[in-house]
């Protein structure tokens, strides 16, 4: 079980840290993957362009390879029994532990004027996210470890109150494979859906965005090639390998070694290589987007398989907890 957020666009960075594992497991489990447009309520001030964010998130899924007939692929909001097992969750958890949560002391710093309650309970909200399909694997980045380990303790602290092993233990889940992180073309830290969107490749990109995004990239002289690598030419060729044949790696590499690299070449290599790699997911996503019935339909096929997996869950929740009055 996963989930994206409908904030911003879909980012490179989505694509291979989350998408490509979600794909990748379609075959081989039983899975859940929505839009976390609950989540998104939290730091959003105004809605009006959610309903087309969540299209486009929904879109985007798809194109880049998940088949709503394999998966639950489905609105948070679509599945009630989910606020249903966040208020449960929220009596078991303390105002001291999530205070500490480093994304909400992010939060906090980043938006001081809507420090609201839902903010402060985000990771209970996780928790009930993946806790309502009682979920073992969680394909989650290193920035979602701690929430996690929150939903574990959710979990053990749920069954101990009410002596009823109701949820299993969720662990992160990436095929065994260290986790990809799609480094910013500014250098500096990974892509992000909000943060210099010259720095970040999107799905949505048209071919010319991506080549000027790609010229600008950063890139420094080195007097050394023995030297250790510079962090942003280090970036360059990271992406490199995500898009672009081996030997293309190697040839720049052998060049750089050598001494003789030629950045401008470089990146226009891996300009085109980014075009081919993204064209197709962008306008498969545009297909998918203007077809109304389409999306209706696997929105509604996506809440039915959430629906069912929910409702068993929260009937064991309520039998555990005493709430069954006949």
């Amino acid at each position: 079980m996963s989930g994206i957020r409908p904030t911003g666009f879909l980012h490179l960075g989505n694509y291979f840290g989350a998408l490509r594992n979600y794909v990748r497991m379609q075959d081989a489990y039983t899975c859940y993957f929505m839009v976390a447009d609950l989540h998104a309520l939290t730091t959003l001030n105004e809605t009006k362009g959610l309903k087309q964010h969540v299209r486009r998130v929904l879109a985007e899924n798809i194109a880049s390879g998940l088949d709503p007939d394999k998966v639950a692929l489905y609105c948070q909001s679509h599945v009630p029994e989910t606020s249903e097992l966040y208020l449960f969750l929220n009596m078991l958890a303390y105002k001291g532990e999530l205070e500490k949560t480093p994304t909400f002391k992010d939060k906090v710093r980043l938006q001081p004027n809507n420090v609201n309650a839902g903010l402060l309970t985000y990771p209970v909200l996780m928790a009930a996210d993946i806790l309502l399909h009682r979920a073992t694997l969680v394909p989650v980045g290193k920035d979602q470890e701690q929430h996690l380990e929150i939903a574990r303790d959710f979990a053990g602290r749920f069954n101990k109150r009410y002596e009823r092993e109701v949820f299993p233990e969720p662990f992160a889940f990436n095929f065994g494979e260290e986790l990809v992180k799609v480094p910013s073309l500014d250098g500096a830290g990974k892509m992000s859906k909000s943060e210099n969107q010259m720095a970040t490749i999107y799905l949505a990109d048209d071919d010319d965005t991506i080549r000027k995004k790609i010229k600008k990239a950063k890139t420094e002289s080195v007097a050394d090639p023995a030297a250790p690598m510079p962090a942003s030419i280090e970036n360059l060729f990271q992406l490199l390998k995500l898009v672009c044949t081996p030997d293309v790696v190697s040839k720049f590499h052998a060049d750089y070694q050598a001494g003789t690299v030629r950045y401008g070449d470089m990146k226009s290599e891996l300009a085109e290589g980014m075009v081919s790699f993204i064209a197709p997911i962008r306008e498969k996503a545009e297909q998918i987007q203007n077809d109304d019935s389409y999306l209706k339909k696997v929105m509604e096929q996506g809440a039915a398989k959430a629906r069912a997996s929910a409702a068993v869950t929260v009937e064991l929740a309520k039998e555990a907890i005493g709430l069954i009055y006949y």
